[in-house]
């Protein structure tokens, strides 16, 4: 069996009305060093979800507070971590209901533990960028993306999931133009609207956090009514 090489600092929020299942998933979790959050309810999940901004979310959409689906939906306006639904119910119709409304993956219970560790350290692998290990690297600005990790002057610099992802795909992309329909898509799905201001509401606070003259552009540049492009790295392990 491969070993986790993902690291000790993934948080992963569980949420569940059945506490009876906690204390499995903690258990099998805890083996990989995984952090767990767990919530009882619907809404407690969303309270704690911006709070702690999750890495991965396991959840079930069986709750009595709210409907399982809009909670999904509620999640995908603001963040791309991978959603795992652990569901009851075997139905064709919905499983494909989950997927279609944003979630990654459809577990049926009761599931074998080593199930679950495989599919959540699969969703948590594919977040990782192909060039695991690269660096992007331009004036006091460094990007490890196997880290996911974002150091200016010396300093490390903390973003939320969605600004991020954001970054790391200008980064990646880094002297190539990178449309808004292309981040919307990256980040938020082939079904983004094109008129979604969420974009540039993470834009603003990415420049804010890098940008050390926010009149002059400095590692992004806009293009207006195209989208944005990064300065090249100087490094060469960007592709």
């Amino acid at each position: 069996m491969e070993k986790n090489k993902i690291g000790d600092r993934v948080k992963i929020l569980l949420i569940d009305e059945d506490e009876s299942i906690f204390y499995l998933i903690r258990r099998v979790l805890a083996k990989e060093n995984y952090r767990i959050y767990t919530s009882k309810s619907g809404r407690q999940g969303m309270e704690m979800s911006t709070s702690i901004c999750p890495d991965l979310i396991l959840m079930d959409t069986a709750l009595s507070d709210m409907d399982g689906i809009e909670l999904i939906r509620w999640f995908r306006e603001w963040t791309d971590c991978p959603i795992l639904v652990l569901s009851e119910q075997s139905g064709y119709v919905d499983k494909v209901n989950v997927l279609y409304t944003g979630a990654d993956d459809y577990i049926v219970k009761p599931f074998h533990e080593q199930e679950l560790a495989a599919r959540v350290y699969a969703a948590l692998r594919r977040r990782i960028p192909s060039g695991q290990g690269a660096c992007y690297e331009a004036g006091d600005l460094k990007i490890d993306f196997s880290k996911r990790q974002v150091i200016l002057s010396g300093e490390e610099v903390h973003f939320s999931p969605v600004e991020y992802r954001i970054l790391e795909c200008l980064a990646l992309n880094a002297g190539a133009v990178v449309t808004y329909q292309m981040l919307l898509e990256k980040i938020w799905g082939p079904y983004a609207s094109s008129s979604s201001r969420i974009l540039r509401v993470n834009m603003t606070n990415i420049r804010k956090k890098i940008e050390k003259v926010p009149m002059e552009p400095n590692y992004i540049i806009t293009i207006p009514r195209v989208g944005y492009r990064m300065q090249e790295s100087r490094t060469a392990s960007v592709s």
